[in-house]
């Protein structure tokens, strides 16, 4: 460890408290709630609080959200979830939080930044320290008592507000990636849309040619027509324009264009489903990657911009051949079917996920992986079924069953084409991303235990940059 840094308990800079736990009739309206995911999610708590709760002038008195509290999670169903932290940078007016966690609030004797601590708290060496003092019995809990015997190390104001600015350095470069992602994505959607749902090229060429649109396409065909006569109106490619058909034809699901067909998800790709080896063989997961294999769950494909790579959870070797787990190739496309459906990704590399997530590979009728991404990013699940409850409805069978809009050839090969810089992008950005993000979670162990000097941070960052 530095020579400078100090080593305390987190009680001698923090006082613990409980959170506020409501009815759910209590939701939708009132006063700022911090949430369980608000807190799960991130490093430091969002700008604003969105869900809202009713709550009396004495729980927001007690349960109140400043600068400098500290919150844990104290539940989770998994050990390596359990105590996930976020650090308030700003007072929140009238706010309370979430009973599935517990407040840290600053004493007026405390050293610590925190920003510093936001980081240090989600550094592997707390994490490490966190597993080692829960306890699992139906679920992994955490209780004031644990939390008393959690150490922080830290050196004094300065240098904690040194290292945390460099921190912050790097996760303003990992925001500004994930924006430009974001607009790559909508770029690809946009183009994907005005060919493969509003069918742009193909109204375009049955109006020049005079050739009727059916009645069910009227009303898109005069607002097509609308941007056609406006002055920034920038027409498709000719070339390209010449691979759509200029009329359409009707099907069991609607006016397609003519010649372009529906298929069972099946018949277009091999699909596979995913599998979680048994809970209480302990020796199948593991939280770090060495030789595992990436174990994917839908809230790991929430947290991807198109392509996934890393996971929260890595399944051994010998748990994916003793219990047949599915292997899921480089470049398939994942959709999550349970709980919560329609979360889409494509596999970065070779990787496994659990039975929420479907995968589709080995794509026929010439269909690549952009094309069907798209697709199953704007489809309506909603379709897949009429219960109250569609989230519990679909199974791996219906899934099979989605209908996929196969265009020509030509058109999916020119799709992929159009959108292939983009989706190279978004790739790149995201393994600058996972750089700095490795980066970020490495600097402060190695800062404790002195393999790193303070000085040598500004160099780091900038060969980061180069790279």
């Amino acid at each position: 460890m530095g020579s400078k840094w100090k080593t305390s308990f987190l009680t001698d800079h923090y006082s613990i408290s409980s959170g506020l736990s409501k009815p759910a009739k209590d939701f939708g309206t009132g006063y700022p709630f911090l949430s369980f995911k608000d807190i799960f999610y991130n490093y430091f708590l969002p700008d604003s609080l969105t869900q809202l709760v009713q709550s009396t002038d004495k729980e927001r008195a007690s349960c109140s959200v400043r600068r400098g509290d500290v919150f844990l999670t104290r539940t989770s169903e998994t050990m390596h979830e359990l105590g996930m932290s976020s650090v308030a940078l700003k007072d929140y007016t009238d706010a309370t939080f979430n009973g599935f966690c517990k407040r840290l609030r600053p004493k007026e004797t405390s050293e610590l930044e925190p920003e510093y601590v936001g980081y240090y708290l989600r550094s592997p060496v707390f994490r490490q320290s966190m597993l080692a003092f829960s306890t699992m019995s139906t679920r992994a809990s955490l209780n004031n008592e644990m939390i008393s015997r959690l150490e922080i190390s830290y050196p004094d104001r300065k240098i904690q507000k040194k290292i945390a600015n460099i921190l912050l350095s790097l996760d303003e470069k990992i925001a500004i990636s994930r924006a430009i992602n974001q607009t790559l994505e909508q770029m690809s959607q946009t183009l994907f849309k005005s060919w493969f749902v509003d069918f742009d090229p193909v109204i375009d060429n049955a109006l020049d040619a005079g050739n009727p649109i059916p009645e069910a396409l009227q009303s898109r065909a005069e607002l097509r027509q609308k941007v056609r006569n406006s002055a920034d109106f920038k027409p498709l490619a000719a070339d390209i324009r010449a691979q759509f058909p200029a009329e359409f034809e009707e099907t069991e699901l609607g006016w397609v264009p003519k010649g372009w067909q529906h298929k069972n998800a099946e018949e277009i790709a091999t699909i596979s489903i995913g599998k979680t080896p048994p809970r209480n063989n302990k020796e199948c997961f593991s939280v770090k990657k060495d030789n595992n294999y990436t174990w994917v769950s839908i809230k790991d494909l929430g947290n991807c911009s198109v392509f996934i790579k890393k996971s929260s959870e890595y399944l051994t070797t010998d748990a994916v051949n003793n219990y047949n787990v599915k292997v899921v190739p480089k470049g398939a496309v994942l959709l999550s079917f349970k709980l919560t459906i329609g979360r889409i990704a494509i596999a970065a590399n070779t990787l496994t996920t659990n039975e929420a997530i479907a995968h589709f590979y080995n794509m026929k009728q010439d269909l690549n992986k952009e094309y069907l991404y798209s697709y199953l990013q704007q489809f309506d699940y909603n379709s897949l079924g009429s219960t109250s409850s569609i989230a519990t409805a679909v199974n791996s069978k219906i899934i099979k069953k989605i209908p996929v809009l196969v265009p020509y050839t030509a058109i999916l090969k020119q799709y992929k084409t159009s959108t292939d810089n983009i989706f190279k992008r978004i790739h790149l950005n995201n393994e600058n991303i996972h750089i700095l993000t490795n980066l970020r979670d490495t600097l402060l162990p190695k800062l404790i235990s002195g393999e790193l000097s303070l000085e040598n941070l500004p160099d780091i960052i900038k060969q980061t940059e180069a790279a």
